[in-house]
């Protein structure tokens, strides 16, 4: 009895690896599943037979390029994933369940769910991790990065340990020792929010510029912390530009959050239908057109320069426009 068993146990683990093996590749020939198995190749097509009466579409067909094929079934089969991929899925769909694909936030949930449900215990915590370190702002497709890295500190950021990695400044890459508090997730990449040792206070980092990641041993006690999103967002959108402004929009906020990027901008609430806008950029004057393009009544807040470079700049627009037969709706 325990003989037979034994051998419908590595049969059955030999046809699931022989789904994770079609999942793999487009086209497998039988000598080479026969060899990937330790099989004879009249086992595999034994093999692909019991995936057959499982539901399983495996087509086979004959000649040069011939082999066996995972085709479209009517119902999805189970995913047969390595450990590499599995983080990477987890990875995936954290980015979609904050907003990366619009619409797909609820499913990416769900799915993740059920990931969770099924991992190796090794393996959940590792997503998990990664789920309670990770914040959201803004959505949109993001510049990929390495899904170790983003374990790496995930794993610091909870276990709270120091984590060390070179990051480009002022044109030459130096070592950096922060203590890692939140991954963020913005409309366009993957920030770092830590506690940046050697300059004694915090910081955002590009998760795609740094190099040579890893965790140390020398464990911390968190300190009070910044909102991260918020944090990131404004150091995205403001903090990092040599001119920073803030206006006041006659439009409710989430009208304007749908005119501006999340990188772009920071768009609170200020009561019923107004908003308050905090941008930055290279020149004030930028700053100022992009709100003004944004078709809504806005006032200057900061700087006081920016409010006189109105009137200015209103000036030149008359001037420009003074040859010019006034619009039906500005005629008395």
């Amino acid at each position: 009895m325990d003989a037979a068993n034994n051998d419908e146990r590595g049969t059955t683990e030999r046809v699931l690896t022989l789904l994770g093996l079609l999942q793999q590749r487009q086209v497998w020939t039988g000598p080479e599943l026969a060899e990937r198995l330790g099989v004879t190749p009249r086992t595999v097509r034994r093999d692909v037979g019991r995936l057959r009466a499982l539901g399983y579409p495996v087509h086979a067909s004959q000649g040069v390029g011939g082999g066996y094929q995972l085709g479209p079934g009517k119902a999805l089969p189970p995913l047969l994933l390595d450990d590499e991929e599995a983080i990477a899925t987890a990875v995936s769909l954290l980015a979609g369940a904050g907003g990366a694909v619009a619409g797909a936030g609820d499913a990416a949930l769900r799915a993740l769910t059920k990931l969770d449900r099924v991992l190796p215990t090794r393996l959940r915590h590792e997503v998990r991790a990664l789920s309670g370190s990770v914040e959201f702002f803004g959505g949109g497709g993001r510049a990929p990065v390495d899904p170790e890295v983003l374990m790496t500190l995930a794993r610091a950021c909870r276990d709270e340990v120091e984590a060390a990695f070179d990051y480009p400044s002022g044109g030459e890459v130096r070592r950096r020792r922060v203590e890692p508090y939140r991954l963020v997730a913005s409309d366009r990449r993957w920030y770092l929010l830590a506690y940046d040792l050697d300059r004694d206070d915090w910081r955002s980092f590009r998760v795609d510029r740094m190099t040579e990641v890893s965790a140390r041993t020398w464990r911390f006690r968190p300190r009070p912390a910044p909102d991260a999103a918020t944090y990131v967002q404004e150091g995205v959108a403001s903090r990092v530009y040599p001119h920073r402004a803030r206006f006041l929009v006659h439009a409710p906020a989430d009208t304007v959050r749908a005119q501006i990027p999340a990188s772009a901008a920071v768009v609170r609430r200020r009561g019923s239908g107004r908003c308050e806008v905090l941008s930055g950029a290279e020149s004030l004057d930028f700053v100022l057109m992009h709100v003004l393009l944004l078709g809504h009544d806005f006032e200057v807040l900061d700087p006081p320069e920016l409010a006189r470079r109105c009137h200015v700049l209103a000036g030149r627009l008359r001037s420009a426009g003074a040859g010019a037969s006034p619009p039906p709706d500005a005629q008395g």
